[in-house]
């Protein structure tokens, strides 16, 4: 039966989730492009029952029962989607927890194909470890040579004291452009297995710890994704099994033979080695901290025009905190580099940021940008004494505080019959409907909705496009006579604005 049904501009878009209770499994599909008919009429009398698009309802089992062969909707690209394609997942009924769906696919499906390694990476641990004379991670490519073997690292790793190791790889299928991620990976040195992990579930509270189980600082700044053989303190992931939680602790000049064995789901399996040779080197400490900020603690930093709070839980590592700030005479207040290098936070911590001048009546028009390069970004925040306050949900971003006064331009693209007492050319496909472009030039579109003759009336939206359409309903509008429509929009900065139009149906 169908259990819950999400309709959303972004995310999955048009989502379904149904429930199978013979075997405590929820099979999800997102990124629809339509429902079955049935679905279809439940989720639009809802969707004007609650005068909203964006609906997440749940469902009785007797509400919409389904069977197997049933049409329950058409793969689509709504939503959060890249491309076409449907969005499949198996989860745990009872936890919600999202399984490895190729497990219950798996005979259907061939696979002679196994994992191919792109990169290793050496990190040494700050204060405690250094490689290659630096405290700063070493990432190398590694080839798929034409005899079917890999080559060696394109530089000689030498380390002292503890250092962590990662892997950059993917797994492939046969008949498949698509890269996908690597199901088992164990790292061994000397023959002894050091870390480990089984990438089979996972709950959806610890999906952003998959930032500490990536290098994220490496994906931020080059998309490139290594996945660390080590397990940061903070990281309470259950999918690692380890000795040392994976750090190695290089404390003799000799060779140390690491060996990395990955593994799909069919057994196709792919080992790579290679050596790390332990030389003594002055362990450096990291200078140039604003602030050394604890895992383990709350964190916070407090100056007159700066305040960020880290509350405990939210870093998965210490971290040598930076913070520069230079003037600024485009912003309303000076503009802060927080932190050198990318950081992730777990859920969130928070910033304020002192306004240089105060010019704006209406606070809510004020908000935290993140300046990247000649491109700006909304982060939004509240007015509170003089300092703008916001969620941060990473470091290694450059700031200021900005303001969105401008209202949301909302112009016709299709507008059925006549409009205004001149009919429109409109494409046959088209005619059953009202387009609206409606655009925000910086805080983005927060809330919209329609109106014709007064009564709300549904118009649907993707976050991909700008485009909101409403397709005329007959049993809810009538027909033979002039309607009046009134559309709305607001956007993050409660900025207003209103469309109004006459049309015949």
């Amino acid at each position: 039966f169908i259990s819950r049904i999400s309709v959303s501009p972004g995310g999955y878009g048009l989502a379904l989730y149904i429930d199978h209770p013979a075997t405590g499994h929820t099979s999800v599909y997102g990124h629809l492009e339509s429902f079955s008919p049935k679905i279809a009429e439940y989720v639009k009398q809802k969707q004007y029952e609650q005068e909203s698009f964006r609906v997440n309802l749940t469902l009785d089992p007797s509400v919409l029962p389904v069977k197997k062969g049933e049409r329950v909707a058409n793969s689509g690209n709504t939503g959060g989607s890249g491309g076409p394609h449907l969005h499949f997942e198996i989860r745990d009924t009872k936890s919600e927890e999202p399984l490895d769906a190729l497990e219950y696919y798996k005979k259907m499906i061939t696979d002679t194909r196994p994992p191919e390694i792109r990169g290793i990476a050496a990190y040494p641990v700050p204060g405690r470890g250094v490689v290659n004379g630096s405290i700063v991670p070493l990432r190398q490519s590694v080839s798929l040579l034409k005899n079917g073997t890999y080559s060696d690292p394109s530089q000689s790793i030498e380390a002292w004291g503890w250092i962590g190791l990662g892997i950059k790889a993917y797994d492939r299928m046969d008949g498949a452009a698509n890269i996908y991620g690597v199901r088992k990976i164990t790292m061994s040195v000397d023959g002894k297995e050091l870390f480990g992990y089984d990438m089979n579930r996972f709950g959806f509270d610890e999906t952003r710890m998959l930032n500490t189980f990536t290098d994220f600082a490496d994906w931020r700044l080059n998309k490139s994704f290594f996945m660390k053989s080590f397990i940061e303190p903070g990281n309470t992931l259950r999918l690692y099994r380890s000795e040392n939680d994976g750090y190695i602790d290089i404390n003799e000049e000799r060779p140390y033979n690491i060996s990395y064995t990955l593994e799909d789901l069919y057994g196709n399996t792919t080992t790579y080695k290679f050596t790390v040779t332990g030389k003594k080197q002055e362990i450096k400490i990291p200078s140039g901290c604003s602030l050394v900020m604890v895992w383990n603690d709350d964190n916070r930093y407090i100056s007159d025009p700066f305040r960020l709070i880290i509350p405990k839980g939210n870093l998965y590592n210490d971290i040598c905190f930076t913070l520069s700030q230079k003037k600024s005479t485009g912003y309303y207040s000076d503009v802060f580099t927080v932190n050198n290098e990318p950081v992730p936070i777990h859920k969130s911590g928070e910033i304020s940021i002192k306004l240089n001048n105060d010019p704006l009546t209406d606070k809510k028009q004020y908000g935290i940008i993140q300046i990247n390069g000649k491109k700006i970004s909304w982060m939004g925040g509240v007015w509170r004494n003089g300092y703008i306050t916001a969620p941060i949900r990473e470091l290694g971003v450059i700031l200021a505080v900005y303001a969105d006064t401008i209202p949301p331009v909302i112009a016709p693209v299709t507008v059925n019959r006549k409009v205004k007492g001149k009919t429109q050319k409109i494409p046959e496909s088209q005619k059953d409907r009202i387009r609206l472009r409606v655009s925000d030039n910086l805080s983005g579109i927060a809330s919209f909705r329609g109106e014709v003759d007064g009564q709300f009336v549904l118009f649907e939206h993707d976050v991909k496009s700008n485009i909101y359409t409403y397709r005329y309903d007959a049993s809810r509008i009538g027909t033979g006579k002039t309607h009046n429509l009134v559309f709305t929009a607001i956007d993050g900065c409660g900025n207003k604005s209103e469309y109004t139009t006459r049309f015949e149906f």
